[in-house]
């Protein structure tokens, strides 16, 4: 199905998917609409009058102190310094042209398998581990937040546990059986250190809500056909 903003068709082939597509085209016509941009601009032009056009219609609140009081209170695992995790892992690799539900269902069952019998970790690393450090008992060492993949680190340092994590854990590189044996758990950051990293992210959660909030305002009034923005929000705030 095609896919067209108040009757203009959209060419969605060079976006990685239809509602971002979808979206720049209603911008586009509220450009237009605005004043801000001339019919047939060229895309570089298109682009700039967006940001324009979003620095002029989207307000986005800065954080107050007590949101980023409230945030440094709520997440002190995440805002610790020199904490470490010794770790060990089975990694199950996803590439180019692997059936990737396969992939799952096997790292799914050796998952089962080491929670059943967390000595056999080792052996089922040998055995089934794409990761070099198979050979060596599935070891990675020492790891402390920064120095793996976001994900990966994400879901080591989410909490205190100890063990093979109950759930597989999902990167850029594959499906992970991952144990935790031991951590080092740092200390705290003060909070006027990280202050201004704190007043960053919640911005940006807060600029990606307005703009969301903005987009779904424009989409309300407009003729929109082949996408359903509505249903799209997880793909737009990407």
């Amino acid at each position: 199905m095609s896919v067209s903003v108040n009757g203009v068709i959209v060419a969605t082939d060079a976006w990685p998917n239809a509602e971002l597509a979808a979206v720049r085209e209603l911008l586009r016509q509220r450009a237009i609409a605005t004043g801000l941009l001339a019919a047939g601009a060229s895309d570089a032009e298109v682009d700039a009058a967006i940001e324009r056009l979003l620095a002029q219609e989207v307000a986005v609140p800065s954080p107050t102190e007590a949101e980023c009081r409230r945030y440094y209170d709520g997440h002190p695992n995440e805002l610790r310094s020199g904490e470490l995790a010794f770790v060990r892992h089975i990694l199950f690799q996803v590439t180019p042209g692997v059936p990737v539900n396969s992939v799952r269902a096997i790292a799914e069952r050796t998952l089962m398998a080491v929670l059943t019998n967390p000595d056999d970790f080792a052996a089922q690393a040998r055995e089934l581990s794409n990761c070099p450090s198979s050979v060596f008992g599935s070891n990675l060492d020492q790891i402390g937040r920064g120095e793996s993949v976001p994900e990966f680190a994400a879901a080591i340092f989410a909490d205190d546990s100890i063990g093979v994590l109950p759930h597989l854990v999902k990167t850029r590189y594959g499906f992970h059986v991952v144990a935790i044996d031991h951590r080092i758990p740092g200390e705290a950051i003060p909070s006027d250190a990280v202050r201004e990293r704190i007043a960053d992210q919640l911005a940006a959660g807060a600029q990606q809500r307005a703009l969301m909030q903005y987009i779904m305002l424009l989409a309300g009034e407009a003729e929109i056909s082949g996408v359903d923005l509505a249903q799209a929000s997880s793909l737009l705030m990407q």
